[in-house]
């Protein structure tokens, strides 16, 4: 393979960014034709065909989307990179991607990311709310936010929120007696996630008195929003984030049967390791953790009952 040239590279990136060398000719202010070279050139060098180009029509090919997938965010963050140097400062700028859980990105992420925009006015935030689990860098995100994530050797980031867990259900249903030797406690309905067994225990806390729970699903949804709406409807119990039902708890609709000793819900917002941590990918994990921290928010972005935001 030649050696690779930079500005082809570039070149490309911009051209499947705008999905045709006309639109990203007017969006550059650069002629088709150097685009074109550009793109041939890169072909040539590293000897595959990128795109396809049959009268109008232009798409991909797959050794193009690859190229592409891995390559776009590592060009977005040298040129931010290249371009703080070049100014001297370091101050936030360019389009920044986020993923976000469903739950999470429905109670707070509007909120923030306005406040994050409105401060940093240069950066262009864009963020996609979904429960999939997004590749970071082939999905082209500068920062996830996701929950209880597990060890990955290509992300680093910060835990900005935690909660305990408590198992919760509709005042209609009542509380399972507790067991005796001749009359062992009752396996009760509950609401649990997508993929979980058909039946298991539940251990929880009230108070100094611990008490394990067996329960068999009757439904399973999603996420939190779904399971909470369901549990107050009465068809089972659930465990969901304490601050998440708190409200839910105080105005009757739904009662806390007690805490899930030794379980917690952790929010962390990751980075890639390997990619260049640019001023707003910095700024906007500082801004994250900043807010829940120093106000002591609860999950929906507003301050927690009883506590002292400023």
């Amino acid at each position: 393979m030649k050696q690779l040239n930079f500005q082809a590279l570039a070149d490309f990136n911009l051209v499947a960014r705008h999905e045709g060398f006309g639109k990203a000719s007017r969006s550059s202010g650069r002629s088709k034709a150097s685009l074109s070279r550009h793109v041939a050139e890169l072909e040539e060098g590293i000897g595959v065909r990128l795109l396809e180009r049959v009268g109008r029509s232009f798409r991909l090919t797959e050794e193009g989307k690859t190229l592409y997938n891995r390559t776009a965010g590592l060009l977005e963050e040298v040129s931010d990179a290249a371009q703080e140097l070049t100014e001297g400062r370091g101050e936030p700028r360019g389009r920044l991607r986020v993923s976000a859980p469903v739950t999470f990105g429905n109670a707070a992420i509007g909120r923030l990311a306005a406040e994050f925009a409105a401060r940093y006015p240069d950066v262009q935030v864009e963020v996609t709310v979904e429960d999939h689990a997004v590749d970071l860098i082939a999905d082209g995100y500068d920062v996830v936010i996701r929950v209880n994530p597990k060890p990955d050797d290509e992300l680093v980031g910060r835990c900005f929120f935690r909660d305990r867990l408590a198992v919760v259900a509709a005042p209609s249903l009542a509380f399972p007696k507790a067991s005796t030797a001749s009359d062992p406690m009752p396996s009760i309905p509950a609401i649990v996630g997508i993929g979980m067994p058909d039946s298991g225990t539940w251990t929880l806390r009230s108070g100094e008195v611990t008490q394990t729970l067996y329960r068999h699903a009757v439904l399973r949804l999603p996420n939190p929003i779904t399971i909470r709406d369901a549990a107050i409807v009465g068809i089972g119990a659930a465990i969901l984030a304490r601050n998440f039902i708190e409200e839910d708890i105080a105005q009757g609709r739904l009662v806390c049967w007690g805490e899930v000793p030794e379980r917690t819900v952790e929010i962390w917002i990751l980075h890639s390791s390997r990619r260049l941590v640019s001023s707003k990918v910095a700024a906007f994990v500082r801004f994250l953790c900043d807010v829940y921290a120093e106000k002591q928010v609860g999950l929906n972005g507003l301050p927690t009952p009883g506590s002292s935001a400023r």
